[in-house]
């Protein structure tokens, strides 16, 4: 409990001082450019996701850090129009495989691709676009408290159906890339653009739904997206 307390007391002062980057309007935000392109994995309209931390693979003063995307993505979820809201449910000993449950842990990704430091896993009950269950990886040599904040923002930014967009304008996105592993870009939650196409993603869900995303690009995202894409077996 007092483990607790003293997080929620310095996801409060961390939030005091941190505000989303939402530079570009919508109508200027370019696929490819300032924007990310869309079609990747989405909790389904108007849900709540529980989000949980792993907890044996964070220290108490990371915790506000992994919190802060969260809050920020939670914030514009009418924004967006996927009226998805996330609500953090506490801790847990281990990856849960719930309905709409998210858990934020470590694992090793980096020297899968040496350019990524996280990941998402997710898997559709009906092998579909939309999440059953997921989790953000972080690989451990990722430390920089603020570079934790970015990598969960981006990593939401994949459950709500963005990719990845490296040639994008700094700080036009979430979901470009580190510059440098630990380094720190200040964004802990969407952009303008994200918000626009998080908003474009989740009208096309509407209209429809496509598979589940698969482990080889299908020429639908931009060149220089490589997003990578764990697809966990139930």
């Amino acid at each position: 409990m007092k483990r607790l307390v003293s997080a929620l007391i310095l996801l409060t002062i961390f939030l005091a001082t941190l505000v989303p980057t939402a530079a570009q309007s919508g109508a200027s935000c370019k696929v490819g450019l300032e924007a990310p392109a869309f079609g990747f994995w989405n909790w389904s309209l108007h849900s709540t996701v529980r989000v949980y931390i792993l907890i044996a693979d964070f220290q108490s003063d990371e915790v506000p850090y992994l919190l802060a995307p969260v809050h920020n993505w939670n914030s514009v979820s009418e924004a967006t129009g996927s009226g998805v809201k996330l609500l953090y449910a506490g801790s847990t000993s281990s990856p849960l495989l719930c309905e709409n449950c998210l858990t934020i842990m470590r694992g090793h990704v980096f020297d899968k691709t040496g350019r990524h430091a996280t990941e998402l896993r997710a898997y559709s009950a009906r092998q579909d676009q939309v999440i059953t269950y997921a989790s953000i990886v972080i690989d451990p040599a990722l430390t920089n408290p603020k570079a934790l904040a970015y990598a969960v923002a981006h990593e939401l930014g994949h459950n709500f159906g963005l990719l990845d967009c490296f040639n994008c304008k700094e700080k036009s996105t979430v979901m470009n890339q580190f510059k440098f592993l630990n380094g720190s870009n200040d964004m802990a939650g969407p952009t303008a653009c994200d918000i626009a196409q998080v908003k474009a993603a989740y009208k096309e869900l509407a209209r429809r739904v496509r598979p589940s995303p698969q482990t080889e690009d299908a020429g639908e995202e931009p060149i220089d997206d490589d997003t990578p894409i764990v697809v966990p077996r139930p």
